[in-house]
């Protein structure tokens, strides 16, 4: 290392939302860069900045402004040196970042599964016609209404534990989490079955951890080069181009997943319409060097096969 490590006196500030899970996530961080220097956790301050997206929950999320909305105060933070570095659940994050950050440090990649969550007996493929269904997530939404249109489905926003309370209240027969966030926080206790890929496709970038840096902090860049996860940053080089392309937002259906296959990527996806009325999916193969250039052809020939209406819901 050719610069000077943290201390408890002058600790690097860890940026994060509050809720159970991202706090999770900045403990990961924590403990993966402690480990990696053999430093103690104390040099190291976990910092809560609570965002937009975590303070309205009575309202859709496109309807507030999309994905920046659990970013943008914590990006703020990081550009006025409140913290040094952001931590964020990727299925979060824009493609695009402000000036003078960069995103490029990825931690191993969680199980990318959705997970169907109910107290009742039976699965997805078991519930009743009519059932109601809670979920806050756009994709989702038009996913289950593809393959069930006849499903009520109700807005479900609030972390983990808000949404169970919602679920044990009876608002909805059942809802929606992502696997890695119940692997992350331990919670063998809530009844889950794991929805396979070929049946729902998960959100871009889904189960991936993201640190977020100032470009022109070259002692944070060395200390977070040392936890990359290079295989999850293949990964997501290619689901993001295909985002980006795709001008993905949380006012868009879209859904995708990389996956590596020795030194090839295998990029699979599809887009919706919100009502779940039109899917229209595909797949791409080739070289790891070219994840992102695949990511935007898949992104393409999806588009091209849209047709001139697809849209027009935005």
């Amino acid at each position: 290392m050719t610069h000077t490590m943290p201390t408890p006196a002058e600790p690097l500030k860890i940026g994060t939302r509050g809720s159970p899970l991202a706090l999770a996530q900045a403990y990961e961080t924590r403990s993966r860069l402690s480990a990696a220097f053999s430093l103690p956790e104390e040099v190291f301050e976990i910092v809560v900045i609570k965002t937009t997206g975590d303070k309205v929950l009575d309202r859709p999320l496109k309807e507030i402004g999309g994905k920046g909305l659990f970013t943008r105060e914590i990006e703020d933070a990081l550009l006025d040196g409140g913290i040094d570095i952001a931590v964020h659940s990727m299925k979060d994050m824009p493609t695009l970042q402000p000036d003078g950050l960069i995103l490029d440090t990825y931690l191993p990649r969680e199980d990318t599964r959705d997970a169907f969550i109910t107290f009742a007996e039976g699965g997805l493929a078991d519930l009743p016609q009519g059932a109601v269904v809670g979920s806050s997530s756009l994709r989702r939404r038009a996913q289950l209404l593809n393959r069930r249109p006849d499903l009520q489905i109700v807005e479900f926003r609030g972390n983990l534990q808000t949404r169970l309370k919602k679920l044990s209240d009876g608002v909805a027969r059942g809802t929606f989490l992502a696997m890695a966030g119940l692997n992350r926080l331990n919670m063998t206790e809530v009844p889950r079955i794991a929805i396979e890929h070929e049946e729902m496709l998960p959100a871009v970038a889904q189960g991936a951890i993201g640190i977020e840096r100032r470009i022109d902090d070259p002692r944070t860049q060395e200390m977070l080069a040392a936890i990359h996860d290079v295989p999850t940053g293949h990964r997501l080089a290619a689901e993001r181009s295909y985002l980006l392309k795709l001008d993905g937002s949380c006012e868009t259906p879209i859904a995708g997943l990389c996956l590596l296959e020795g030194d090839q990527i295998w990029l699979r996806g599809e887009i919706l319409r919100p009502d779940g009325s039109e899917c229209i999916s595909g797949e791409i193969r080739g070289p790891i060097p070219d994840a992102a250039a695949l990511g935007a052809e898949l992104a393409s020939e999806l588009l091209g096969r849209a047709p001139a209406d697809f849209f027009s819901w935005r």
